[in-house]
């Protein structure tokens, strides 16, 4: 009786880890897929917790590491995992949260900057400048309070990327007017003046003003008479 006992208790052992294997596997499986099947390309551990369903963030980055090693998915920087081909964009929009493109990158692409610089540069709740990949992404501390409503800033797929506009407005924000613009015709004056009031600075409004050569402009956003 007692060996068989031992028999039974060593099944049951055995088809407890057997279970346990599989449960592994498929939560592996299962994170795998939600990488591949996703339109993003650009994930956190945070992020794959909640499209999973998984709570528990050891196991989690275990699975992760183990596809890393695989070469089906990749890990440029701790925390951060990727498809094989993965959007830079995203890429900066995921280091830290919450960030948007903006500044010389966005004015670069719209042709009011004329001199190319490959680094993407964002505005954040912090500055740091991040190399992933061999490509730079910098970062700007911008007030909280700058971030109400996100006017001015668009959301493409899952990138958030500044209109021309606001990236104007954050650069002679954060610059205190020290910058330089080969061409502000692309920008909409009417855009501008819609936006300036989120900056809550007579000192940006009467730069602004003197740039584009238009009135200067109250704390308010209204022109003065």
């Amino acid at each position: 009786m007692k060996n068989y006992l031992a028999i039974s208790s060593n099944k049951l052992t055995f088809y407890e880890l057997k279970i346990r294997i599989y449960t592994i596997m498929g939560s592996q499986i299962n994170v795998l897929q939600s990488i591949l099947e996703s339109s993003r390309t650009v994930f956190t551990v945070q992020s794959l917790m909640m499209r999973t369903g998984c709570n528990d963030s050891g196991r989690l980055t275990k699975s992760l590491h183990y596809y890393a090693n695989e070469g089906r998915i990749q890990n440029p920087r701790r925390g951060v995992y990727t498809k094989i081909k993965y959007d830079v964009q995203e890429m900066a929009c995921s280091l830290f949260r919450p960030s948007y493109i903006s500044l010389e990158y966005v004015l670069q692409c719209a042709g009011v900057v004329f001199q190319w610089d490959d680094n993407i540069t964002c505005v954040s709740y912090l500055s740091r400048t991040v190399e992933v990949d061999g490509k730079q992404y910098q970062y700007r501390k911008i007030s909280p309070e700058l971030w109400i409503g996100m006017e001015g800033i668009e959301q493409q797929d899952n990138v958030s990327i500044a209109t021309p506009e606001r990236a104007f407005l954050d650069m002679v924000y954060l610059s205190a007017g020290n910058c330089y613009f080969d061409n502000l015709r692309p920008l909409s004056i009417k855009q501008v003046r819609k936006l300036l009031p989120l900056y809550r600075s007579q000192k940006l409004n009467e730069r602004v003003a003197t740039l584009l050569n238009i009135r200067t402009l109250k704390q308010d956003g209204q022109a003065k008479a």
